[in-house]
């Protein structure tokens, strides 16, 4: 029963897995393709840890693969977060069809309020 259980687990995880792969292909920029590759690979990967935990128990084996679940949650969201930071602060274009830029407040903010900590040029 749980060699049914995890090979049905590692099968969803490679199907997110291919699926994130095709959007890192298929969407028109930066952080769309991070987004695709943030969600379904962490979700596909989280699956396959899953199944492997499931088929492996409290092994060795199985007890890595347990550990690496939250590890890779935190890992995979902190990346794709400096990622798109990166990707904003250096210019990368959003795409023309985007609905609206969130993160742009966000910048303005963060530059008036160094700003306010510059000392004035006659110091």
């Amino acid at each position: 029963m749980s060699e049914t259980i995890s090979l049905i687990l590692i099968s969803i995880g490679i199907l997110f897995d291919l699926l994130g792969c095709l959007g890192l292909l298929r969407f028109p920029d930066v952080y769309n393709r991070l987004q695709s590759a943030t969600k379904c690979v962490t979700l596909g990967t989280w699956c396959i840890l899953l199944g492997v935990f499931v088929r492996f128990g409290f092994t060795e084996i199985g007890l890595k693969a347990l550990i690496s679940i939250p590890l890779l949650f935190l890992a995979s969201t902190v990346a794709a977060h400096s990622l798109a930071r990166a990707a904003y602060h250096y210019g990368f274009p959003m795409w023309k069809k985007s609905v609206a830029d969130d993160y742009k407040e966000q910048v303005q903010k963060e530059e008036k309020i160094a700003k306010s900590f510059e000392k004035p040029a006659g110091s």
